[in-house]
């Protein structure tokens, strides 16, 4: 038994010794203490943020920074990930987005499991409950989409009232919020449990008192200030979380708020993830003589595309680079220009005559 702690305790230490070689440290990459509060981390990822952007710094591994403190904020600024990151680092963290349930499990113990057999045991299922979430839409530009952008919103909820706690008093029936257990005897000896619903039962052990001059409404309304960080690039129907700051209600931890990304038709632009797609007009001349167009981009820069050969009705031009910002922060996705061109409603019959000539000249000089 000693000889297979002492190599659990080995394995233990060699595979954190491996991953802490490797891992990035999210909070020396923002710069910021491990007790940092929501506004630290959002402070210092838009100065961090800003420093590697690929359109700022042209030096090589600057979109490699970026995309990592693109990271580092996506996990520090969701409390449930932060947690996770906290406890298990970069890899548990990794497996817990997989579904593997690597961040709340047994850690190296599962590890070590795996190897040797037996383990650390399973994880008990919480009993915490929680106010409803809620999801409400933000209805957003493609050109905010492109750029980023912050937005500041005032919510209003409900929270617990300064005093509730002096408005509980025991309650041994009551199992749960909302929920009051019952015994009822069928026959001498023989005693059911039924769980049956009393809003007064705010929590194990706990009931409500009525008419309690403390707290008469359970809640107060608040009106709380969010800053809403919209990234470059991101998708219709993304989502943008807050943890924990939905409506209070005793005996309940307060749900999460959810702001959907809807993504506004645009008239110029038209977005296939991380691609642009415009529609545009030529005349028959251009067409055939090539042309030079500058166009205005979703940032307002203008930039310039070219033809020099004959262009067909419907060509398709890719333009690289000129698409939406990647979300991984490394470059961004293509521009595709479709031409189609705009022939004469009619022609007189000196122009009939001149076209021909000179299209009839051309089929001779490639006969010859």
């Amino acid at each position: 038994m000693l000889k297979n702690l002492w190599w659990r305790t080995l394995f233990q230490l060699s595979a954190f010794t491996l991953l802490a070689v490797h891992a990035v440290d999210y909070y020396q990459l923002l710069g910021i203490s491990r007790d940092a509060t929501v506004k630290e981390i959002k402070k210092a990822y838009r100065a961090k943020s800003l420093e590697f952007h690929p359109d700022k710094n042209k030096e090589e591994g600057a979109a490699d920074k970026f995309g990592e403190i693109a990271r580092a904020y996506e996990v520090l600024s969701d409390q449930d990930k932060r947690d996770v990151y906290n406890r298990h680092g970069e890899e548990g963290l990794k497996k817990h987005e997989s579904g593997s349930g690597g961040g709340g499990g047994g850690g190296f113990d599962d590890m070590f499991s795996h190897f040797f057999g037996g383990g650390g045991g399973g994880r008990r299922g919480s009993e915490e409950q929680r106010t409803p979430s809620l999801e409400l839409p933000l209805y957003l530009s493609l050109k905010q989409l492109y750029l980023g952008e912050s937005i500041d919103v005032e919510y209003q909820r409900q929270v617990l009232c300064m005093h509730w706690e002096m408005c509980m008093k025991n309650a041994p029936d009551c199992h749960a919020p909302g929920i009051r257990v019952r015994r009822q005897q069928l026959a001498p000896g023989f005693v059911q449990q039924v769980q049956v619903r009393d809003e007064r039962c705010v929590a194990r052990g706990k009931q409500w008192k009525e008419d309690c001059k403390d707290c008469p409404n359970k809640t107060d309304t608040e009106k709380i200030d969010l800053t809403i960080e919209v990234q470059p690039g991101m998708r219709d129907s993304e989502r943008i979380s807050f943890d924990g700051v939905t409506d209070e209600n005793p005996g309940f931890v307060a749900g999460d708020l959810h702001f959907v990304v809807m993504e506004e038709p645009d008239d110029t632009f038209h977005r296939d993830r991380d691609d642009l797609y415009k529609t545009m007009e030529i005349p028959l001349v251009d067409a055939l003589t090539g042309f030079s167009i500058t166009l205005t981009h979703l940032d307002d820069k203008e930039f310039t595309v070219k033809m020099d050969d004959v262009t067909d009705c419907d060509h398709v031009m890719r333009v690289p680079g000129k698409g939406m910002p990647r979300r991984n922060g490394r470059g961004f996705g293509d521009l595709y220009v479709t031409f189609e061109v705009d022939f004469p409603d009619e022609l007189t019959p000196k122009q009939k005559v001149a076209i021909r000539e000179i299209l009839l000249m051309e089929e001779g000089k490639d006969e010859l």
